[in-house]
Order: structure tokens, then C-alpha cells, then sequence
């Protein structure tokens, strides 16, 4: 017997809905076998990572604060891989966000002004938007390949804020360490609860993911993105321009990225350092897909993604568990993902083999 794939004469309406499902419950079958190899109880650990964390207060706030980046950074995503474009670099346009929203604070840190927080995001998305817009320009001018040209700017991003960091905006007054001035409080973003770590950047988050949505459903920008995404040649037929779309779809991806890196910045941390790489923009692929490249259904996702994150720190603490672990979740989380998305436009067929004999 063996197993083919057959391609479907339409695509699976069925399948669309429940291959994100699937995916999640293969995640956890392949994450009780990893318990299991490691010695470790499979129902403790998928406890520890999956209900614990919501049982308790400060950790459902923990979720929201790291689901917020991940929400910005994954709807913007899902303009660029819905246009056919494959933006692999929004970690560097996260960085470069952050560093372009801090301006402001840093070099002008005596002006208190209601205007500074507005200006900061504007920057910040100023600052995403041109880094998206390299790779953007290299593709549509020269065919080059957008994986690679955006991947590799993740690096020189991560150096370039690592410098700024530790020589020409570093504290002088933070004892050597590698960080810029604590910004003011009018260069903050405010807190959703008193004492707490969950900021306004989460409202921004539903905001900008409920705008995209309604962009990309109900605008005609959004059949355009849509068209060329599916059948660049029917797109050139309708009249629509390729190269501009890549140029569109990587600079939106960008600004998402970059307001995700300054609302971080500001809303989280209160200062730019060393520590703005988290790998966000990473996960955040991971958060796109399962959120079918759907804005809306993208709030949830990043929500799942970051319940892994907190249920993975209090693994390592509780259960002596490695922090590669949860990148093992998220990595098999994301390959379920995309091959129960096979099944959509695919079916099993079992075929048996006969054997004639000689």
C-alpha cells in the first residue's frame, strides 16, 4: 500500500477551519512524547505550559503584554504572504522601529510635550516601514530575493542597535551596562492597569488588526493584495502592478513591525537597550499562519503563541525544563500548521500495490 496526495478539484472549506485545530492537538501529542523522552511528566508539563499560566493573574497579564508585539508583527505579515511576498526580516524592522521611536526620548529628553508618544510611534512605524521598504525595492527593481535580502537585514539591524546601545546613546549614568536614558513619562506608553506591565500597545494591537482586516476584505486595495497573491497573471490582466504591491505589502509589513518595536520600547521596558531582540518577529511568522493570514483570527493566535512563551518560563522553573523547549513547541506548532494546511487543497488517498506474480 502507499499513500498519495490528490489534488482537490476545489479547495476544502472544511479543512480551512479545522486545519489550525488539528494542528494544535498534534502539537500536544508531539509535545507528550517530548515530555516523555525527557523524563518528565507528559500531563505536569502540558499543564505547566498550557493551563497553569491562565489560572494565575500576573501571568495572564504577561500573556497579553507579549501577545501584543506578536499581533502587530503577524497582521502586517499577513498582508506581505497574502500579496505573495515573503517577508522574513520583520525582527529587523522591529529593531529598526524601536531604535527610530527612540530618538525622540534620547536626543530630546528634556522636551515633555503630549505630542512626544504620538510622534514616537509615528517614527517608530517611519523607521520599520523604510527598512521593509530595502528588500522591497531589491525585488521590484533588481528580481532579487526578498527571503534573503530581509533575512540577512535581521543581522545588520541587531548590530546596528547593539552599537547604538553601548556607545553614543548609552546612559552615562546607567554603570556600564548597555542601554539608553529611562524615558519620561510622556514618552511612555500608559499602563491599562495601575502597577501593572500591560499597556495601551495591546488596545493599539485589536485596533490595527481590526482596520487591516476590514482593508483587506472589504477595499478594493484588499482584492488587489488578494489577486496578485493568488494569480499574479490574473492580477496583471485586472491591471494591477506587481512591483507596487511588493513595494505596499513590505512597507505596511514594516510600519506594524516598527510600531510593535516602539510600542515594546516604550510600553514594556521604558528605555532602548540590548535586550529589544526577543525574536519576536520570528514567532510572529508562526503567529500569522495559524491565524489562516487573517487579522482578526490572528488576536487569538498570538494569544496561543503567547501563553507558550509564559507556560515555557514557568517550565524552566518548576519543571528544570531547557528554554528550547518551548522553542520546540513553536517550531512543531508551525510545521503542523502548514502541513495540515496540505489537506486543504489536497486529499489522502491509500492505494493498494498489487503484486503480479512472475
Amino acid at each position: 500500500m502507499r499513500i498519495e496526495l490528490q489534488k482537490r478539484p476545489v479547495a476544502s472549506s472544511t479543512f480551512a477551519y479545522v486545519s489550525p485545530l488539528l494542528a494544535l492537538v498534534l502539537t500536544l501529542v508531539a509535545g507528550v512524547l517530548m515530555f516523555i523522552f525527557l523524563g518528565k511528566s507528559p500531563i505536569t508539563g502540558l499543564y505547566t505550559y498550557f493551563l497553569e499560566p491562565l489560572t494565575d493573574p500576573w501571568s495572564r497579564e504577561q500573556i497579553l503584554v507579549k501577545a501584543t508585539p506578536l499581533t502587530l508583527i503577524a497582521v502586517g505579515l499577513a498582508v506581505c504572504f497574502r500579496s505573495g511576498n515573503w517577508n522574513i526580516g520583520a525582527e529587523g524592522q522591529y529593531l529598526i522601529g524601536g531604535m527610530f521611536g527612540a530618538m525622540l526620548p534620547v536626543l530630546f529628553s528634556e522636551w515633555q510635550s503630549p505630542l512626544m508618544l504620538p510622534l514616537m510611534l509615528i517614527m517608530g512605524m517611519l523607521g520599520g516601514a523604510l527598512y521593509g521598504f530595502i528588500p522591497a525595492i531589491l525585488k521590484a527593481r533588481f528580481g532579487t530575493n526578498e527571503i534573503l535580502t530581509s533575512l540577512m537585514l535581521v543581522y545588520v539591524a541587531q548590530q546596528l542597535v547593539d552599537w547604538v546601545v553601548r556607545g553614543p546613546w548609552r546612559d552615562p549614568k546607567g554603570f556600564g551596562f548597555p542601554g539608553s536614558k529611562s524615558f519620561s513619562e510622556s514618552a511612555t506608553l500608559p499602563k491599562l492597569i495601575e502597577f501593572g506591565d500591560a499597556h495601551y500597545g495591546a488596545i493599539i494591537a485589536v485596533i490595527v488588526a481590526i482596520v487591516v482586516w476590514f482593508v483587506l476584505s472589504k477595499t478594493l486595495k484588499g482584492f488587489e493584495v488578494t489577486v496578485l497573491g493568488q494569480s499574479p497573471r490574473a492580477g496583471r490582466f485586472a491591471g494591477f502592478s506587481a512591483k507596487k504591491m511588493t513595494i505596499f505589502a513590505f512597507v505596511v509589513s514594516g510600519a506594524l513591525a516598527g510600531l510593535a518595536g516602539i510600542g515594546e520600547v516604550s510600553g514594556s521596558v521604558g528605555k532602548l537597550d540590548d535586550k529589544l531582540s526577543l525574536g519576536y518577529g520570528f514567532s510572529a511568522i508562526i503567529v500569522a499562519f495559524l491565524g489562516r493570514l487573517n487579522p482578526l483570527g490572528i488576536i487569538a493566535a498570538g494569544l496561543v503563541l503567547a501563553l507558550s512563551y509564559i507556560g515555557g518560563e514557568a517550565a524552566q522553573i518548576t519543571m528544570g525544563v531547557s528554554d528550547r523547549a518551548t522553542r520546540v513547541f513553536q517550531g512543531l506548532l508551525l510545521f503542523f500548521v502548514l502541513a495540515c494546511d496540505t489537506l486543504i487543497h489536497y486529499r489522502i488517498r491509500f492505494i493498494s500495490v498489487v503484486k503480479v506474480a512472475t
